[in-house]
């Protein structure tokens, strides 16, 4: 594996994670130039506020509070994921780059001011209590979540194992607030899981791009080929996959590609220019793949995704994913705090950049349940959906409307080319509409390759 900046400088490690995803990003220190007259003028600014502040509040403030406010809201300024990080907060994050930290499961951002579900992690109390993608947390205990920071938010709800919190949720189409009492436990996000779907064809569900990800997929895929049949075909799961660190992404997509560019990154300063190279050693490339995403999709997953699409490694199905297609780096500060900054953008091979338009699938298959046969249209409903483009302050993609950027319409076609096939008698396989698709392809390969090719000409 490579990791080439634009000069062939060393590449500090970032993360591409959304919403609580925070990942360790290296210590990476800008220098500090002059500072210009008019930002002097602004500081000076905001020292009389502060001291205004300070003498005729009603109540005593703590400076300290005052300055970590104005820092919050300097950061809140620029986009969604950028922010400051207190020493307990980034203790937790590097934490949670092991896969393991108390609290709930829970990935959340800020929409419209409002605490939002991107996915409940699976497994944890969260997911086990029914909790959503799309619910509004709008209460933690008692205190209403409106204008509440992630950070906050994310202080409040973790905590030791076996204490409980009351959320209160506000769900779409339920007119009722919902209140959910949750017991606190030691998530351990289990980043890795495979198992086969039919003799010769595997599948690896992928949570989060954690530390170890790259090193589990490789045992996932030993395992899967072992098996009776072999390898012949691979469904890769990366629905409501909210990211993780951005080496990861690269060392996954690198696992089936043999060369050629994987992801590269734009940003202001020289050091996050970098580009991101597949090697050949250690490639599965002896069968096809189909990759699994949807609105919960974000930042590491559309890396890969966005890598084998643009490859033709992969055949992508399901609906558009998130479009978060920004790079945090984690700056560690004195107090043992740390600023975690959007630093770049990264773009696939093709250049196309994922912010805020996401990755449109080769196939469109909805997620909704089959019924004699078909695929149930989903009712859709007058609300936007939870994607980057929705999140007030997002960056923009600056690649919007050029070529590349917009849906083939050719491309909803694809799915008419092979209808479902009939029930496989799993349960598991039988009842999700996208995995039971992504099978259906794989066994029908050759022809449906055919089929693309024909209409192609």
């Amino acid at each position: 594996m490579r990791f080439v900046g634009k000069h062939g400088m060393p590449v500090a490690l970032l993360f591409v994670g959304m919403a609580l995803g925070f990942f360790l990003a290296g210590h990476w220190v800008p220098n500090v130039a002059a500072v210009p007259r008019q930002d002097y003028e602004s500081l000076e600014t905001f020292t009389n506020i502060l001291s205004i502040v300070k003498k005729s509040y009603v109540e005593e403030v703590d400076t300290k509070n005052l300055v970590n406010g104005a820092i919050n809201g300097m950061l809140s300024s620029l986009d969604p994921h950028s922010a400051y990080l207190t020493p307990e907060l980034y203790k937790e994050l590097q934490m949670d780059t092991q896969g393991r930290f108390g609290g709930l499961g829970i990935e959340i951002t800020v929409k419209n001011g409002v605490l939002t579900v991107v996915s409940p992690i699976e497994d944890t109390p969260a997911f086990k209590a029914g909790i959503k993608p799309g619910d509004m947390i709008f209460k933690i205990g008692d205190e209403f979540t409106k204008d509440m920071t992630l950070v906050d938010a994310v202080k409040k709800m973790r905590g030791p194992k076996g204490t409980k919190i009351k959320i209160s949720i506000k769900r779409e189409g339920v007119p009722e607030l919902i209140d959910y009492t949750l017991e606190r436990d030691t998530i351990r996000v289990q980043s890795v899981r495979s198992r086969g779907l039919d003799e010769g064809y595997g599948y690896i569900r992928l949570a989060q791009f954690q530390e170890r990800s790259d090193r589990d997929v490789q045992k996932a895929l030993e395992k899967l080929a072992a098996e009776k049949g072999g390898l012949k075909g691979l469904v890769l799961d990366l629905r409501n996959n909210p990211g993780g660190l951005l080496t990861q992404a690269v060392r996954v997509a690198d696992l089936f590609l043999d060369s050629g560019l994987i992801v590269y990154t734009e940003g202001r300063i020289e050091s996050q220019k970098q580009k991101f190279f597949a090697q050949k050693e250690g490639s599965w490339l002896d069968f096809p793949i189909v990759v699994l995403v949807n609105g919960g999709s974000a930042s590491a997953s559309e890396i890969v995704a966005g890598a084998l699409q643009d490859h033709k490694r992969a055949v992508v199905l399901g609906t558009k994913t998130f479009g978060k297609g920004s790079v945090q780096t984690i700056l560690p500060l004195d107090d043992n705090s740390a600023l975690r900054l959007t630093t770049a953008r990264y773009f696939t091979p093709k250049g196309r950049s994922i912010q805020a338009t996401g990755i449109v699938p080769d196939i469109v298959v909805d997620g909704s349940p089959q019924q004699e046969g078909k695929v149930e249209e989903k009712k859709r409903s007058p609300g936007l959906p939870l994607r980057e483009e929705n999140l007030p302050g997002h960056l923009q993609n600056p690649l919007q409307q050029a070529p590349g950027q917009q849906q083939d319409p050719g491309e909803k076609e694809k799915e008419k080319l092979f209808p479902p096939s009939a029930p496989t008698g799993d349960e598991t396989i039988d009842n999700d509409v996208q995995l039971k698709r992504a099978l259906d392809l794989l066994k029908s390969w050759d022809v449906f390759k055919q089929l693309v090719q024909k209409k192609a000409a």
